[in-house]
């Protein structure tokens, strides 16, 4: 029978250890910290590229960052769903993100390097992930990591196309 008291809370039951969620959500969390870090990298970099290639950077940045604002709500919804809190503060996401802010504005070249760094940084962060998912059985967050492996690195990939001769 359902608990109908509106104050307790139903113990979740969704074939995951509490140890399991836990670690999956610290995980995660560490990857929607990268992912906020370089959506935020990404659209300053689009305010604020200029030269040359700006029209070709500019509309390939708002691409990315507009890709990269909705898989943050997928990552925290996944990391809600497993029974935990998502981190939402600037001071989570610096302590969590393997990468760093970039101070100043660069030039768009070295934007392009930043950028190439920050998704590689990411796809690492997800594809660490893995033996934790998958010694959890959980598809879900399987699934969601292969989706943004996918984006990462074929991101990177387009990044790196940019910077060749």
């Amino acid at each position: 029978m359902a608990n109908k008291n509106p104050n307790v809370r139903t113990a979740i039951d969704i074939g995951l250890s509490e140890d399991e969620r836990l670690k999956i959500s610290q995980g995660l969390s560490g990857l929607l910290a990268d992912s906020y870090t370089l959506y935020l990298m990404t659209h300053n970099f689009h305010w604020n590229v200029k030269g040359p290639m700006f029209n070709t950077l500019h509309v390939m940045f708002m691409e990315q960052y507009t890709e990269q604002w909705g898989a943050l709500d997928l990552i925290a919804e996944r990391i809600r769903a497993l029974g935990h809190p998502a981190p939402g503060t600037y001071k989570e996401f610096v302590q969590l993100a393997t990468i760093k802010e970039v101070d100043g504005v660069p030039k768009a070249l070295e934007m392009i390097r930043y950028l190439v760094d920050a998704q590689e940084a990411t796809a690492r962060t997800a594809r660490n992930l893995f033996p934790v998912v998958e010694a959890a059985n959980d598809q879900p967050t399987a699934d969601l990591l292969t989706q943004r492996l996918e984006v990462h690195e074929k991101t990177a990939w387009m990044l790196r196309s940019l910077l060749e001769e």
